[in-house]
């Protein structure tokens, strides 16, 4: 199948221009960010998995201890799903911990651990997409491979004026652009800061530090004189923005049961939302769904609010009354698999939600002062 035509097709010299200037401004301005100081694909690859929809700053620390503790393809592909799942607590979005395990083993499997070389082999493993692969063929392997992501989609959108409604067909044209884009590895050879990592990179941290959603710099872009958007006074309005999915408010009662230095969690369902993460006992007063109307376990509450806790899931707003909890009916000892007593250190091996991060480090900051290290 041919590619799709660009929106907007840029001639030879202007697109070497650019990926100069573009190029330059990145060796100058990029961020000291620890994935960049290396080109092995492994850790490339799992940082762009955290990366997305996550902030660079929530990312750093889960990075590295990811890699302290899985540093290789094939210690990924040998570690259990609850120790991947454990290790991503607090990114969210816990199929991707799922989706690199299982391509990991693919590579292991398939490739001898080696990292394939070519988009249709990182294509066929569990959770890589074309974003992803771009990302590892051009910065690990500087191979002329194209990605686009938000930050590079919102730049070509200002820098070519597309006024084009979000959609698949202006999502295929954007990637055609990055196609006739990317530098070649020739212009590496002649100017080794213009190579495809670099360009690709540089689109990214355009977008993340100058080319911003709102409020763009544009008097500190690079391309500033090139930007059909800036030229046109558009560089608030492009690109256009699909319309705003409002937000679906929870109200959910959390249970806290302290014995000594532990605190009574449950395990949530192998599969949906959260799947296999530890929580604190939670009934949902409302009726979305994602969590029982029942506790898990015979319990009550017991004495007056503790705290109440907002907190946000993908369309979801949360409201959490924090209760004492008590066993109406306790069971000689709580199915292991289903229910334990965890320290917080204990949590931070298992994998907790971050509701349940978030309500015991506050619980650790106020007046009860139990030992966390969930914050």
């Amino acid at each position: 199948m041919s590619r799709p035509a660009p929106l907007t097709p840029v001639e030879p010299r202007s697109r070497a221009a650019l990926r100069r200037r573009l190029c330059a401004w990145f060796a100058r301005e990029r961020r000291d960010l620890p994935w960049r100081r290396t080109r092995d694909p492994y850790p490339i690859w799992i940082s762009e998995a955290m990366l997305q929809q996550t902030r660079v700053e929530a990312v750093r620390e889960h990075y590295a201890r990811f890699l302290d503790r899985l540093p290789t393809v094939a210690s990924l592909a040998a570690a259990s799903e609850d120790e991947v799942v454990a290790l991503w607590s607090g990114l969210g979005y816990y199929r991707r911990a799922r989706a690199l395990r299982l391509a990991a083993q693919g590579i292991v499997e398939r490739h001898g651990g080696s990292f394939p070389r070519t988009r249709a082999e990182l294509l066929a493993l569990p959770g890589v997409g074309p974003y992803t692969a771009g990302a590892i063929l051009s910065i690990a392997f500087q191979l002329p491979e194209p990605l686009v992501d938000g930050n590079v989609a919102r730049v070509f959108s200002r820098l070519f004026g597309i006024d084009e409604e979000p959609g698949s067909a202006t999502t295929r044209r954007l990637w055609a652009l990055a196609h006739e884009l990317v530098p070649p590895v020739t212009d590496a050879e002649d100017v080794p800061e213009v190579s495809p990592g670099n360009w690709n990179q540089a689109l990214m941290e355009l977008g993340a530090l100058v080319c911003t959603p709102r409020s763009p710099r544009c008097d500190a872009c690079p391309l500033a004189r090139r930007c059909v958007a800036l030229a046109t006074g558009r560089a608030e309005e492009l690109p256009r923005r699909a319309p705003r999915r409002e937000p679906l408010d929870v109200a959910l009662e959390v249970l806290v049961l302290w014995r000594e230095d532990t605190v009574l969690v449950v395990r949530r369902p192998a599969e949906g939302r959260m799947a296999g993460l530890w929580e604190l006992p939670t009934r949902e007063l409302t009726a979305t769904g994602l969590w029982p109307g029942e506790h898990a376990l015979a319990l009550a509450t017991e004495g007056s609010e503790l705290d109440r806790v907002s907190h946000a899931i993908t369309h979801h707003r949360v409201r959490a009354s924090v209760l004492p909890g008590r066993w109406r009916r306790e069971p000689d000892a709580p199915d292991p698999a289903r229910a334990r007593w965890a320290t917080a250190d204990e949590l931070l091996e298992l994998g907790a939600t971050g509701l349940t991060r978030k309500i015991l480090a506050r619980a650790a900051s106020g007046a009860d002062r139990r030992p966390s290290r969930l914050g």
